[in-house]
C-alpha cells in the first residue's frame, strides 16, 4: 500500500520547524506518530538537510534498548553523531521508555543548534517532570488514527463513499490495518489492544487483576456517548458481574485508560450558567475498531453513538475544544469552541427523517439564546436544508468538507 501523507500534521510540523520549542507528538499506540515523524524527517532530507544533521531513534527497537537505563550515554551518542556547526534535528520515538528521559530532552533542548522532536503513547509524558521542567518550552501535537478522508486514500475504488463509510465505522482507522489481508485484521486489533493495556496501563501501574480491569474497559466501550460516573460503573459491575471492586479502583482504571489515549473524557457545559459541570461526563474511544474487538457485533446495535464518536474525533482533529451542552433538561451533543474563538453547536443522529425524531433533535437548539452556528449531522442523503437557522447536513459531506 502506498504511504498516506498526513497533510495536516505535516503542515503543522513544517510550520514549527526551527522554532525554539520541543515538539511533542502524543497519541495512542499504532495511531501513526512514528510514521508522521519519519515523513517529516524525509521532508527535511528532501529539502537539503544532510543525514549528518539528523538522528532518529525508536526506543521500541531492540537495538536501542541499551540506552534505556543510560540517558547520559545516550546524550553523548546523539551529540557526537551531529554536525553542530549547522542546525540539527533529533527525533526520539517512544521516549518514555528511557529512564530519566526528562533530563535527556532538557539537555538536548538547551544545546545550541538542536531542534528536538519526541513522541510518547501516554499522557504521563507531559504530566511527568517533563511538563514541569519544560513549561512554556514545548508544544504538544496530538495524533489520531486515520480520518475518514485519510481512510478513503487507502481504498482503490472510492465511488461509493456511503459503503466505505459503513466499512470505516466497522473497522476504524488504525493505519496499520490497511496493509493487511482481511483475515488478519482481528489479530492486529488484538495486538494493538494488548500493547496499549499491557505497556501503558497494567505494567506502568503495577496492576495484577486483569479481569477487573478488562470488565471496566468493556463497560466503558459499551457506554460510549452515555453519561456515566465511576460510581455507576462500580454498582453495575457489582450487580451484573458479581465483582468485588471499589469506586476508587474503577476511577483509577478510567484515569489510566484516558492517560493512554484509549478514551477521551468530555465534560458537560451548562449553557445557562456558562460554565463546566464537574460530574456526569461522557467518554468516547480513539477508534471504533477497538470497540468492536471488545463488544463484537453488539457494536452494530449502537449506530447513533458510534456516529457521535466519529464526529467527536473529527472535531478534535480540526483543533477544536469540545464539550457536551446542557440546556435546561435537554442536551446538545457537542458544544464546540473553534480555533478562531467562535462557537458551534452540533447534534448527531443516525437519521432524522421521521418528524418526531427531527423535532426531538431540534428542541435543544431552540433553547439556546445566542446566534452561533447550529448543525444537525445525520446519514440522511439529501441536500443541506435549513430550519430556523439550523443546518441539517449529511455527515459524510461534513467529514469531507475540509
Amino acid at each position: 500500500m502506498k504511504q498516506i501523507e498526513r497533510k495536516d500534521y505535516m503542515n503543522t510540523l513544517i510550520g514549527l520547524r526551527d522554532k525554539n520549542l520541543i515538539k511533542v507528538l502524543t497519541g495512542v499506540r499504532r495511531c501513526g506518530k512514528s510514521t508522521v515523524m519519519q515523513m517529516f524527517r524525509d521532508y527535511l532530507i528532501a529539502n537539503g538537510v544532510g543525514e549528518n544533521r539528523i538522528v532518529f531513534l525508536n526506543f521500541e527497537d531492540f537495538e536501542n534498548h541499551k540506552w534505556l537505563n543510560n540517558f547520559e550515554g545516550l546524550y553523548y551518542h546523539i551529540v557526537n553523531r551531529l554536525d553542530l556547526s549547522k542546525l540539527c534535528y533529533v527525533f526520539l520515538d517512544e521516549i518514555q521508555q528511557v529512564k530519566e528521559f526528562e533530563r535527556l530532552v532538557d539537555g538536548l533542548y538547551v544545546k545550541p543548534n538542536i531542534d528536538v522532536y519526541i513522541t510518547g503513547s501516554n499522557a504521563y509524558l507531559l504530566s511527568s517532570e517533563l511538563g514541569t521542567l519544560l513549561t512554556g518550552r514545548y508544544i504538544s501535537i496530538h495524533i489520531l488514527p486515520f480520518s475518514f478522508k485519510e481512510f478513503l486514500l487507502t481504498q482503490a475504488d472510492t465511488s461509493r463513499t456511503d459503503l466505505l463509510f459503513a466499512k470505516y465505522l466497522d473497522t476504524g482507522g488504525m493505519p496499520g490495518l490497511f496493509d493487511l489481508p482481511e483475515n488478519s485484521v482481528k489479530n492486529y486489533i488484538q495486538d494493538v489492544i494488548q500493547n496499549i493495556i499491557q505497556k501503558d496501563v497494567l505494567v506502568r501501574n503495577k496492576w495484577r487483576n486483569e479481569d477487573h480491569f478488562y470488565k471496566t474497559t468493556a463497560f466503558l466501550f459499551d457506554a460510549i456517548g452515555s453519561i456515566i460516573s465511576p460510581k455507576k460503573i462500580t454498582n453495575t459491575l457489582k450487580t451484573n458481574n458479581k465483582l468485588s471492586i471499589s469506586h476508587n479502583t474503577v476511577e483509577n482504571y478510567i484515569n489510566a485508560l484516558t492517560e493512554s489515549f484509549l478514551f477521551y473524557k468530555v465534560k458537560r457545559f451548562d449553557l445557562r450558567g456558562k460554565g463546566l459541570l464537574m460530574t456526569q461526563e461522557k467518554y468516547y474511544t480513539v477508534d471504533l475498531g477497538l470497540k468492536k474487538f471488545f463488544l463484537g457485533d453488539k457494536i452494530n446495535t449502537d449506530l447513533g453513538h458510534n456516529l457521535e464518536n466519529i464526529v467527536f474525533l473529527e472535531l478534535l482533529r480540526r483543533g477544536n475544544q469540545v464539550n457536551i451542552g446542557k440546556a435546561d433538561n435537554t442536551e446538545i451533543d457537542f458544544v464546540v469552541r473553534k480555533t478562531n474563538g467562535e462557537r458551534e453547536y452540533i447534534q448527531v443522529a443516525w437519521t432524522a427523517k421521521e418528524q418526531s425524531t427531527f423535532e426531538r433533535e431540534m428542541l435543544p437548539f431552540e433553547l439556546i439564546k445566542d446566534f452561533n452556528r447550529r448543525i444537525l449531522l445525520t446519514t440522511d442523503v439529501e441536500p443541506v436544508t435549513t430550519y430556523k437557522g439550523i443546518q441539517k447536513i449529511n455527515v459524510i459531506d461534513w467529514l469531507l468538507e475540509y
